[in-house]
């Protein structure tokens, strides 16, 4: 901190305008994230997915790709199709490629004819749409192709047909329902719409209400709050410009962590730079000095800390999945953006008024007390200390006395801690994390899911986007007798060229000649129905057996398709999981270990928290399956919740542990503890109960992912902020004393007892170690 008034006052006016400037820009590059999405699983996976090859070949076997939209009809009274509704859905079919579009038509972005057809029991009617595929992602008016056809689809099938899912079927008689893979994605993107607004809505409000109880002051809250809005600024305006260069793939799901991680950590490190600017102020006279000392002291643990989320977020770019791969950088800079916000943007804000900074914590300003005791200098300022600063632990307040509370009875403390840990723990081989069918993706109703279900119900379920195997020709036959001998298999199909039919029905209708196989470079295609959906678990079960038929006929046969690249999808999330989670263990262990300069340590806080992963996913087990009832998580659920609870619950250890070894300097290891717990027991709790209310916010997505998330993360850090760093930390580490710090120096240095009122003499003859 400048110590020259004018140059101070310049500096802050410059930090704020230069904030202000990204906050500007950053605002409106926020805003348009969602422009930039890719919510294609199909594009996250990598080039060697046997899924991804398949693809790859067979674009050879058609002109363009498509990402059909299915509209499917059926008579509100549940009787069959009559002549006059489907004469009246061949019109309406007839109409939608003269439906205008971006100055035309929708006929310039379709791949083929729009026909309807009849389902073999008269009981429904499909229309396929045929959506160019590489158009899918155009805006046109901030909104994609696929957003644009499904809606104008709906708004048609209602003003024309008067057809809606469920509220009216018109003067026709038909309900409609746009499904589909366009239908999917586009319904998909309506629940991360959410992200922009209501999401953040929620959670800063939320948070809102904990500051103001935590300060109860009418300015402090909302100017922790404007430092969380101006980092997320910043890390939206960096995230765009490297999505919109192609740098980094963003989905729905990273944007929606994004927002979440950047309110709550900026939050986090603005309470700890705030807690310590009030201590500080104190023993200071001009707000100033206070900053400086506090910005000083805060500087290494909130660094380490960010250090420590940034590292264990960097491992997820060994990922085989685009998505995770691109997660790791997306929230990396969130917790960049939050650090420098924190750092610099509300130093300056709690500085703009000068001397007169004080009133911003009014109405109970901290003052300078008369003193009684003298320290030494605090940094470069001269401080004096009441009686009752000198030992924080034997104060009167809430952590004072669980502090005392806890030296008393340390080892039946972490004793009873970590059994309780465990058996919650014992829960985590139940947790269900096979995969997630699409139709179970959303929590609330949708048109898509519904609409699945009505062409399960009438027409071959996997028959409209098969599976697609890509093999020699010389190997069809076999191919085509090991696939349809595979449990769950409807039909194998050679391809013929033939358009606008689900897969298994003869060209040219009933009794016609089969057509030759198309042939591409000696291989064809075959293509196989399943009997389940193709975005259905089921299915993807079914694809898994006929990979393992197909290969022992055609070992280099390649299976593709909708629900191979589901498979594939999840392949790869559970390698990453067996990957990457020892890679974050090795990382956050080893910058432990140098944070703190001791193995020992390192060690303790990392088995606490892997610890505390656990029970939080045996009781997330526990709620998923038997309170809640929800369908099996996806593999990257677990992944996600790992990276984020270790990386964020060793935070919490990280600002005890550096103030308990800062302590621990002066007064030794045992008084360290009941020092270093009760000085950062408040703030350490309310930046818990702020990072588990921002994160409980993704609950607002109604998507199964984002609410498994939200509870596995916001339970899990309440678990560390009350169980591990509340009980089993402080308890173990004054059990073991000073072999705490093993090897360094300090683990040789004499203890002073459980928190002997002798080490106040020592604690004044080392002020650099005071807080």
């Amino acid at each position: 901190m400048l110590r020259n008034p004018v140059a101070r006052a310049v500096a802050v006016a410059v930090v704020l305008v230069v904030w202000l400037g990204l906050g500007s820009v950053g605002g409106m590059a926020q805003g348009r994230l969602s422009q930039v999405q890719t919510n294609d699983a199909a594009a996250f996976l990598p080039s060697s997915a046997q899924s991804t090859r398949a693809a790859e070949a067979a674009r050879d076997f058609v002109d363009t790709q498509t990402l059909p939209a299915l509209v499917v009809l059926a008579p509100a009274d549940g009787s069959d199709v009559t002549d006059a509704q489907l004469q009246a859905v061949a019109r309406f079919a007839e109409q939608v490629p003269a439906l205008p579009v971006d100055g035309g038509t929708w006929a310039d972005h379709l791949t083929g004819p729009v026909v309807p057809v009849p389902s073999q029991d008269g009981a429904a009617i499909l229309v396929p749409v045929p959506l160019d595929g590489q158009a899918a992602e155009q805006l046109v008016d901030d909104e994609s192709l696929t957003n644009l056809l499904v809606g104008d689809l709906r708004t048609a099938l209602a003003d024309d047909l008067g057809a809606t899912p469920t509220t009216t079927a018109g003067d026709v008689g038909l309900h409609a329902w746009v499904t589909g893979p366009a239908g999917f994605v586009s319904d998909l993107g309506t629940a991360f719409a959410g992200i922009d607004g209501l999401l953040l809505l929620v959670a800063l409000g939320a948070v809102l209400l904990i500051l103001v109880v935590v300060y109860r002051s009418p300015f402090l809250p909302f100017v922790v709050i404007l430092t969380a809005v101006f980092a997320l600024a910043l890390a939206g305006l960096v995230v765009y410009e490297l999505a919109d260069a192609g740098v980094l793939v963003l989905n729905g799901q990273a944007q929606g962590i994004l927002s979440i991680l950047v309110v709550g950590a900026a939050v986090d490190y603005s309470l700890l730079l705030v807690a310590r600017y009030r201590e500080e102020l104190r023993h200071a006279e001009h707000p100033a000095d206070a900053m400086r000392v506090a910005w000083r002291q805060t500087l290494e643990p909130v660094a380490a800390s960010a250090g420590t989320v940034v590292a264990g977020l960097l491992c997820l770019l060994l990922s085989d999945l685009a998505s995770n791969r691109s997660l790791g950088p997306v929230a990396a800079i969130g917790i960049g953006a939050a650090l420098l916000a924190a750092l610099t943007f509300l130093p300056a804000v709690l500085l703009v008024a000068g001397r007169r900074s004080r009133a911003l914590f009014w109405p109970r300003a901290p003052r300078p007390a008369a003193a009684t005791t003298t320290a030494a200098t605090h940094g470069e300022h001269a401080a004096t200390v009441p009686p009752a600063a000198a030992d924080p632990s034997e104060g009167t307040g809430l952590w004072a006395r669980w502090a005392r509370f806890v030296a008393r009875r340390a080892r039946p403390v972490w004793l009873v801690s970590a059994a309780v840990l465990l058996v919650a723990a014992a829960f985590v081989p139940t947790f269900r994390a096979s995969g997630t069918s699409q139709t179970d993706v959303f929590l609330t109703p949708v048109d898509s899911v519904a609409g699945e279900e009505v062409l399960a119900e009438h027409f071959p379920a996997g028959a409209v986007q098969p599976a697609v195997v890509i093999v020699a020709q010389d190997e069809l036959d076999a191919v085509v007798a090991a696939a349809q001998d595979v449990d769950g298999v409807a039909s194998a199909t050679p391809y013929t060229g033939s358009t606008g039919a689900p897969a298994g029905a003869a060209p040219g209708g009933p009794g016609a000649a089969p057509a030759d196989p198309v042939v591409v470079d000696g291989r064809v295609r075959v293509d196989v129905a399943t009997e389940a959906p193709s975005d259905s678990q089921e299915a993807v079960d079914t694809v898994a057996d006929l990979r393992d038929a197909v290969v022992t006929v055609a070992p280099d046969a390649l299976v593709g398709g909708p629900a191979a690249e589901t498979l594939d999808t999840q392949v790869a999330g559970a390698r990453d999981l067996r990957v990457i989670v020892p890679v974050v263990l090795t990382v956050i262990l080893l910058i432990l270990m140098l944070l703190l300069r001791s193995v020992a340590a390192g060690l303790l806080l990392m088995g606490a928290n892997v610890l505390s992963f656990a029970a939080a996913i045996g009781v997330s087990a526990l709620v998923f399956d038997h309170v809640l009832d929800l369908p099996d998580a996806d593999p990257v659920v677990p992944l996600y919740g790992f990276v984020f609870l270790v990386a964020l619950g060793v935070d919490y250890s990280i600002f005890l542990m550096t103030r308990v070894r800062e302590e621990s300097a002066a007064v030794g290891t045992r008084a360290g503890v009941v020092r270093g717990l009760a000085v950062t027991g408040g703030v350490i709790t309310s930046a818990g109960l702020v990072l588990a209310t921002t994160f409980a916010a993704l609950s607002v997505i109604p998507l199964l992912f984002m609410a498994q998330l939200a509870f596995i993360v916001a339970f899990g850090v309440l678990l560390d902020t009350f169980v591990v760093r509340s009980l089993l930390v402080p308890g173990l580490v004054h059990d073991l004393g000073a072999r705490t710090w093993w090897p360094s120096a300090l683990a040789r240095r004499p203890e002073h007892g459980v928190h002997a009122a002798t080490a106040r003499t020592a604690a004044d003859e080392e002020p650099a170690h005071r807080s």
